[in-house]
C-alpha cells in the first residue's frame, strides 16, 4: 500500500507540473522555443536557416537550461533574482532634511491674508470653547451635580451631568 507524507506547512511545497519540474522551470524551458521561432521568422534571411540564427538559439537554450536547474532545492533563476535584488538595493540611507513634516511653511503674501483670517476664526472658536469650559468647571465643582462617564460599544464615551436630589 502506497503512503504519502503530508507536510505540516503546505505553503512551502511546490506544485510539480511535469515530472519533477515546477511552473517556473516549465516557463524557462519553453522560452527558447518561442524565442527560436521569433528569430527564425523575423531575422533576415526570413523563414530560412542561417548560422547566426542557430548560434543565437543555441545560446538561449543553454542559458535557459542553466536557469532551470535546481541547487539546494531552489531554481537557479530564483537564486539569481535574490542576488540581484540584494546587490541592486541602496547601500546608504540618507536622512532627507526636505521632509515637510514639522517644518515652517512660508506662504506667499497673497495667501498670507487668508491665512491670518483663518487664524482669527480659530482663535474666536477657541475663546468660545474656553468660556464653555469655565462654565463646565463650575458645574463639575458643584456638589449638587454628578458627572457620569459611560463607554459605548464603538469606543466612544457618553458624558452626562446629573443633578443630585
Amino acid at each position: 500500500m502506497r503512503t504519502t507524507v503530508i507536510p505540516a506547512q503546505i505553503t512551502t511545497v511546490e506544485d510539480k507540473i511535469a515530472g519533477n519540474l515546477n511552473m517556473t522551470q516549465v516557463f524557462i524551458l519553453m522560452a527558447p522555443v518561442f524565442f527560436g521561432a521569433g528569430v527564425y521568422v523575423f531575422f533576415p534571411p526570413f523563414f530560412r536557416f542561417a548560422v547566426y540564427k542557430i548560434l543565437t538559439v543555441a545560446f538561449v537554450i543553454v542559458i535557459s537550461l542553466i536557469l532551470s536547474l535546481r541547487i539546494k532545492g531552489k531554481v537557479v533563476a530564483n537564486w539569481l533574482i535574490v542576488l540581484l535584488t540584494y546587490n541592486l538595493r541602496p547601500k546608504f540611507y540618507v536622512f532627507n532634511k526636505n521632509d515637510p513634516y514639522q517644518r515652517e511653511i512660508y506662504l506667499p503674501i497673497a495667501s498670507l491674508k487668508t491665512h491670518k483670517k483663518a487664524i482669527l476664526k480659530k482663535s474666536a472658536k477657541a475663546n468660545n470653547l474656553s468660556k464653555d469650559l469655565t462654565r463646565l468647571q463650575k458645574y463639575i465643582k458643584n456638589p449638587k451635580y454628578a458627572l457620569t462617564l459611560k463607554p459605548n460599544r464603538k469606543g466612544g464615551v457618553y458624558v452626562a451631568l446629573n443633578e443630585i436630589e
